[in-house]
């Protein structure tokens, strides 16, 4: 019997919750700061951050938003998408990135995309191999008020 399920986290204790499985990508951030940057992504980025769920037990989660620049058009920005470490490669992260396609297509977006660390050859692989994602910019960044 299929025991997942997906569930958007809404309340601050729904959001702590994934707090253990979103560190395992995000290592920088606190709880407190974790649980801060969400609420204000909810509430000036329209972010949405769903678990999924086998049974009561959070396996994966990720985050995303909706977005439109100039060069996308209308599209949904993967900002975070992390599958616990004891219990990769059971098919999690593609049930949440299908979602969010799902998602996508239904509010009317017309692609996803996300960016990767370039440490992380398993998630290119993953990216590109099952996914059908394309390799198409890289992304730079600078620190302000270093």
């Amino acid at each position: 019997m299929d025991t997942l399920k997906l569930k958007e986290l809404q309340s601050p204790n729904e959001i702590l919750e994934a707090y253990p499985i979103m560190n395992q990508l995000r290592t920088h951030l606190d709880e407190q700061t974790y649980l801060d940057l969400v609420l204000e992504a909810k509430e000036k980025d329209h972010y949405k951050i769903v678990a999924l769920m086998d049974g009561e037990e959070i396996v994966a989660v990720t985050g995303f938003k909706p977005m439109i620049t100039l060069y996308y058009g209308r599209l949904v920005w993967v900002c975070d998408l992390v599958t616990d470490k004891n219990n990769r490669s059971k098919g999690y992260g593609k049930k949440l990135l299908s979602f969010i396609h799902e998602w996508a297509k239904e509010n009317h977006y017309e692609s996803v995309a996300l960016s990767s660390g370039l440490q992380r050859a398993d998630a290119h692989c993953f990216y590109q191999n099952k996914m059908g994602y394309e390799k198409v910019s890289y992304v730079f960044k600078t620190v302000l008020n270093k």
